[in-house]
């Protein structure tokens, strides 16, 4: 008999798994949910002596009392499931008791590390940044708070936490009156594993409502992190559910359903890195490109044409967040210096830099560092300062909020490619003033070029389709090129006629802009 081991994330307590716990009793599993201490039960005032270890303590209970009543586990195959903030304490009691634990499912959670606590999940950067500069537990209360507590969310602060996305009003309404305040030292308390449980199988449950899918779990494994190439590993396995951070209140048929297949171990396995293929953004450009002259100049580079006066210049914005120790790094990926290759056999400058996203919470220094480069390629004497293009791709897409927002005088146009257009649910970026959704609306007469791919993956479709809207309702200038059978990362990975085609159109098209109405730029594009 399978035996589930249910651990609730921040504010919440085993109330939220009822639904849950009656469908898998119906389906003949044993089930136990964790009464966090501090989350459920009494309200008591705050205790700093409340913190990981504690709770760790509270799932290690459990799992030895399901371990002695069945004499040592028996024929009882334990699978814990910790869904947000549960996940820590649940992979901590899985390290100490490793050989009684058939699985772990990480239910729309982080992965936790050795030494590093839980506050490094928290979806809300801004809180993040607040508390990592809180020595201990006490002194972040503010007047109406307690201190070593942080409140729980009021109805409409749900979001900064987690989607709510299909969570039903009266269910959303009773999580507000049953929440409870964290004990902060359950966030910075760091998590302290031994390895044990590194052999255990997992399953993760990604809720593709709140940001996270599978296609984009593939395509972080694809840029090489040596944190996730363990994800690789045959014993994991992959499910998605169509909703918000909270299935459990808002799907629970359809959560049982993935918990007792995760059990037997089925799922979506993901696929290693072919070393001989390569990851995918390290492929070819999908067309030939004229060899022209680069210089390098601290982290920008310059792809220069053959040209005797100042030229107009496209500056090419890398997407990401990209690991710090990935190598190559952007500027050398073989899509952006196609590109760059492009544009100056068409007889402009073409300008690639790395901007230093490396994490979601490092927009508004590559922001920074975006800007500081336009400036140095502006200060060029071979560039024509008052005719530059930006192109942004991926995850770079929230870049241009700034130059959507207020553009000056000397941007000719702004392209975008494959972008991120608003920061997805679990980025907890909430507060963040990069949402070219927004930006939009002052952008004027700025000519946009947005390539938008037919195979993007649904949650990053879906931040294009809302700009397109507000684009649209505002009256931005924007042109769509489309490629119907293009991937995100399509020059590298679809390599068609159709792809050919739309980088041939978009590069046709930004230059024009950036050249000037009359002025026919070459064909650097070069030949299929």
């Amino acid at each position: 008999m399978t035996a589930f081991i249910l651990v609730s994330g921040m504010f919440t307590g085993t109330h939220i798994w009822q639904d849950t716990v009656a469908r898998l009793t119906a389906a003949g599993s044993e089930v136990h949910t964790v009464a966090l201490t501090g989350l459920d039960g009494p309200r008591a005032a705050g205790d700093g002596a409340v913190d990981l270890e504690t709770h760790i303590a509270d799932v290690l209970a459990v799992v030895d009392s399901v371990v002695g009543a069945a004499g040592g586990a028996g024929g009882r195959r334990i699978v814990l499931v910790g869904h947000d903030y549960g996940i820590h304490p649940a992979v901590g009691a899985a390290d100490r008791r490793a050989e009684h634990i058939e699985r772990i499912v990480y239910l729309d959670s982080g992965l936790p590390r050795d030494g590093v606590p839980a506050l490094a999940a928290v979806p809300d950067q801004s809180l993040r940044d607040r508390l990592a500069r809180t020595p201990g537990t006490a002194g972040t209360a503010g007047a109406d708070e307690t201190p070593g507590l942080l409140p729980p969310p009021a109805l409409d602060e749900w979001p900064r936490w987690g989607s709510t996305a299909g969570v039903p009003d009266a269910a959303l309404d009773r999580l507000t009156a049953l929440a409870a305040p964290q004990p902060l030292g359950t966030l910075l308390q760091p998590l302290r594993l031994t390895g044990a449980v590194a052999p255990v199988p997992t399953t993760g449950v990604l809720c593709t409502g709140n940001g996270t899918s599978i296609e984009l779990m593939q395509m972080l494994v694809r840029l090489g992190d040596p944190a996730l190439r363990p994800l690789t590993d045959p014993r994991v396995t992959f499910f998605e559910l169509p909703t918000g951070h909270w299935p459990m209140l808002s799907c629970p048929a359809e959560l049982t359903d993935v918990l007792l297949r995760a059990a037997a171990g089925e799922g979506h396995r993901l696929e290693p890195v072919d070393d001989a293929e390569g990851p995918g953004h390290l492929r070819p450009f999908l067309m030939d490109v004229p060899d022209v002259p680069r210089e390098r100049h601290g982290n920008i580079d310059l792809y220069l044409p053959d040209a005797g006066e100042p030229r107009p210049a496209v500056v090419f914005v890398h997407g990401g967040p990209v690991p710090a120790d990935a190598r190559p790094t952007p500027r050398d990926w073989p899509g952006l210096t196609g590109y760059a290759r492009c544009v100056a056999g068409d007889g402009a400058v073409g300008v690639l830099l790395d901007h230093r996203l490396h994490d979601l919470g490092d927009y508004e220094r590559a922001a920074a560092d975006v800007a500081a480069a336009v400036e140095l390629a502006r200060a060029d004497p071979r560039v024509d300062g008052d005719r530059i293009a930006l192109w942004f791709f991926s995850g770079g897409g929230l870049i241009a909020a700034d130059w959507l927002d207020a553009p000056p005088a000397w941007l000719r146009c702004l392209a975008a490619t494959y972008p991120v257009l608003a920061p997805l649910p679990n980025w907890g970026l909430s507060e963040t003033r990069l949402r070219p959704v927004r930006a939009v609306a002052n952008a004027g007469d700025l000519p946009i070029v947005l390539t938008r791919v037919g195979l993007e993956m649904p949650e990053l479709a879906a931040t294009v389709e809302e700009f397109l809207a507000e684009a649209k309702d505002r009256g931005a200038d924007v042109e769509v090129i489309d490629v119907p059978n293009g991937h995100h990362g399509f020059e590298t990975i679809d390599v068609t006629d159709e792809s050919r085609a739309a980088v041939r159109h978009a590069m046709r098209t930004v230059l024009g802009h950036a050249f000037g109405t009359g002025t026919e730029p070459g064909t650097g594009a070069g030949t299929p």
